[in-house]
């Protein structure tokens, strides 16, 4: 939804209040945002500094330098927005302090280069009060720029800025319109919004986990990650260069067999690529499509609680929008994984060998499964127990006749291989089965999940549990 301000009407709003004063700070691809403010005119009532640091001993000398000798990272911009934010209430807190509220804006970005050979992308952040004298506030965005040409990421990166600080003083109590404001004049092709934090006295109450899950919701990005600790993380920074096992499930709730998938998928991939068990990042992974359970709604208890019972299992979660696995393959790729290893139940691994799965694809299903089953790309599947006891897995697993000799090419090269050592006595457990006597009170579902998995159900009520106090049935 656009905001009907257009963008210099933005900035020269902030302008003529003569009530926010601050600092621009950024590098990396010009001053585009403090522009929009100079052009807008009446800029000597909102700035009191620009800057633009681009020679990296003159960065380090006023920011300091990196332990990780990188530029365009959280870790610079926090830097930027404290120097300059303290600075700021320095040199004019006794002065513009009692009737200003003050506000560092900075950002740090990788515009593309001469050669089209970097990752254009950037972090962006505001450091500001939401009234003068009040306790700071903070919101850091990152962002993937898409424009073919280095004057269009620029333009769409003074864009964004505009957009973000405007949303700061005005929009700061509606998280959600404050997020959906930021691609005001922009759309999805031109730029991603791949990570949001809010911080601070203005968003007390706002939980970055649903925000992050609004930017997915809204289109803004495609996948967003979680860690161990439940914590919102740049899944580009986490898993750069980083072997990786995916498991694709709707952990509603996470059961035995759920851990189990990742615990011997685990141990057959770290021995496939020669790596210990503790080198691998194993991820736990829920498509936005598993999320609507609800009458195809996402509600935010049923996300909160899925998340938080992965991160009892000490596990990192990562959300996408990629209902097929080639995307998924992709996905990884863009981010350098040298090895990817993906656990498939069987219901999940039949989807694969789907021909109107892939009915828009270019290419069809072989183009698909060529992106899929790239060199680096390994398919573990988790076997399947009917409630007749037949187990079903590779040996005897049957796809479409048209595709039997690219499933047995895939087999005989080892691109798909079955989990070696499952538990077995586990493979009766079924998920909905787990929800369907967590909701009707039904005794005996404890036994198949985690014991931190129960006791987090019991104790906060989760998917349904009806928790009747004293007439649980034993």
């Amino acid at each position: 939804m656009l905001d009907s301000l257009s963008l210099r009407q933005k900035a020269l709003k902030i302008n003529l209040a003569k009530r926010f004063y601050g600092t621009f700070a950024e590098i990396g691809a010009g001053q585009e945002v403090a522009r929009y403010f100079f052009q807008a005119g009446g800029a000597s009532g909102s700035i009191a500094k620009t800057i633009s640091a681009y020679d990296m001993t003159v960065s380090d000398h006023i920011y300091g330098r990196e332990a990780s000798g990188r530029y365009v990272c959280e870790s610079r911009l926090i830097k930027m927005l404290e120097k300059e934010y303290s600075l700021l209430e320095e040199r004019l807190g006794g002065t513009r302090g009692k009737d200003h509220q003050f506000f560092a804006f900075s950002n740090t970005v990788s515009a593309l280069n001469f050669s089209r050979s970097n990752e254009s992308h950037g972090w962006l952040g505001v450091r500001f009060q939401h009234c003068p004298g009040t306790e700071i506030s903070e919101v850091v965005i990152h962002v993937r720029m898409l424009d073919p040409q280095n004057v269009l990421q620029q333009d769409a990166l003074g864009i964004i800025g505009v957009n973000l600080i405007y949303a700061c003083f005005f929009l700061q109590r509606d998280p959600e319109a404050f997020i959906n404001s930021l691609v005001d004049h922009l759309d999805n092709s031109r730029i991603e919004v791949n990570f949001i934090r809010f911080g601070g006295k203005a968003f007390e109450d706002v939980d970055n986990r649903l925000m992050n899950l609004h930017l997915l919701k809204q289109g803004m990005t495609h996948a967003i990650m979680f860690d161990e600790k439940g914590n919102v993380v740049l899944p580009s920074d986490h898993l750069h260069k980083k072997d990786v096992l995916v498991v694709r499930g709707s952990f509603r709730p996470p059961t035995l067999v759920s851990f189990d998938m990742i615990k011997s998928g685990l141990a057959d991939f770290a021995k496939s690529i020669n790596k210990p068990e503790s080198s691998v990042v194993a991820i736990s992974e829920i498509t936005i499509s598993t999320l609507k359970a609800d009458a195809g709604v996402v509600t935010k208890e049923d996300f909160l609680a899925r998340v938080d019972l992965l991160c009892a299992l000490g596990q990192k979660t990562l959300i996408t929008n990629y209902p097929q696995y080639y995307k998924l393959a992709n996905y990884f790729a863009s981010l350098n994984v040298p090895h990817l290893g993906l656990v498939l139940g069987i219901y999940n691994f039949n989807q694969v060998f789907t021909d109107s799965e892939y009915s828009n694809v270019e290419g069809g299903i072989l183009s698909a499964l060529g992106q899929l089953f790239r060199d680096n790309v390994k398919v573990y599947i988790y076997p399947y127990q009917s409630e007749k006891g037949a187990v079903e897995s590779l040996v005897n697993l049957k796809v479409p006749i048209n595709l039997e000799h690219i499933f047995n090419h895939l087999k005989e090269n080892q691109k798909i291989v079955d989990v070696e050592h499952p538990n077995k006595d586990l493979l009766h457990i079924y998920s909905s089965k787990v929800l369907q006597m967590i909701v009707s009170n039904e005794p005996g579902w404890e036994k198949m999940v985690p014991p931190v998995i129960a006791k987090e159900i019991n104790e906060k009520c989760l998917f349904g549990h009806p928790c009747f106090i004293g007439q649980k049935n034993e």
